[in-house]
């Protein structure tokens, strides 16, 4: 029996950036997996080795094939599907309104940080000058 993907015409993009996004989080999962046994096994011992590689190693095998399923599974990769169809009906800004809406948010915050500190300053001095409890 051949494996068939779902759909394979369909989601494309968002089918290879989740298979991406998953890799990286295998790898990352393998990687921590291995040092945290590299830390905790005896270094004199020659089956450490194997274990702290091995492990990580069938741990990212099994993910890795989870994986697979997953992005073969029908639920899943309908909603793959409808997820960049839906991205393709979203418009986005152009660079100036995204500069400029930015720069409106930027000028926000720090305002709003300023006026907090303002307000805090304001408390202390009421602190230590009426109620001396500073």
């Amino acid at each position: 029996m051949a494996i068939q993907i779902y759909k394979s015409g369909q989601g494309r993009y968002v089918r290879v950036g989740t298979a991406i996004g998953m890799a990286l989080v295998v790898l990352m999962l393998a990687y921590y997996a291995m040092v945290v046994l590299g830390r905790h096994l005896p270094t004199a011992e020659t089956w450490s080795v194997y274990v702290q590689f091995g492990v990580p190693a069938l741990f990212a095998v099994a993910l890795v094939l989870v994986a697979a399923w997953l992005l073969n599974k029908p639920s899943f990769v309908d909603f793959l599907i409808a997820t960049e169809s839906e991205m393709k009906k979203v418009s986005w800004s152009s660079r100036a309104e995204l500069l400029g809406s930015t720069a409106v948010v930027i000028v926000t915050v720090f305002l709003m940080a300023f006026i907090i500190w303002l307000v805090d300053m304001g408390f202390l001095a009421f602190l230590t000058k009426v109620l001396h409890l500073w």
